[in-house]
């Protein structure tokens, strides 16, 4: 299976110079937790909602607000993002973006084509909601009960583990 079946095509971007406030107001009408950063389309870097959340101040959206907390927003996306994010191309095997993840402890890989223009990103709920699919398409024909999953996902995605 390729990793272009299970990206997410429709990535959203920030650039390097936006606001944390635009990252924020991004995060907070969203139900992802990683963002791309570009700079006239070309990938530079991934902020997370776990990194914005260790920059700005606490207080922010609550009554002690003061405007020092509110200044936490005016820092740079460039200040705060992971910078040179390991990426993965969208014709590799699924099996190849899951050693990437592990390997580098991280958890999404931004897919880009030959130009490092970002087309999609790969998250591991991504690839835990395949996994989930299969296993409910799995229980719904007859299968030998005591067969490890591993054997399963190795005929129905085609590779062993």
């Amino acid at each position: 299976m390729k990793i272009e079946k299970l990206m997410t095509k429709n990535v959203i971007t920030v650039e390097l110079d936006d606001s944390l406030r635009l990252v924020k107001k991004t995060f907070d009408n969203a139900s992802f937790h990683h963002i791309l950063v570009v700079e006239k389309g070309v990938l530079y870097g991934v902020i997370s909602d776990r990194d914005l959340l260790k920059t700005i101040s606490p207080n922010i959206d609550t009554p002690r607000e003061k405007a020092q907390d509110t200044a936490t927003l005016n820092k740079k996306v460039h200040q705060v993002m992971s910078r040179r994010p390991i990426c993965a191309k969208a014709e590799q095997d699924i099996f190849a973006a899951i050693a990437i993840i592990n390997k580098h402890n991280i958890s999404c890989l931004p897919i880009v084509n030959e130009k490092n223009q970002p087309i999609g990103i790969l998250t591991w709920r991504d690839i835990l909601t395949e996994i989930e699919k299969i296993t409910i398409e799995r229980n719904k024909v007859k299968h030998n009960a005591h067969e490890p999953i591993f054997l399963y996902l190795r005929v129905h995605i085609g590779r062993t583990f």
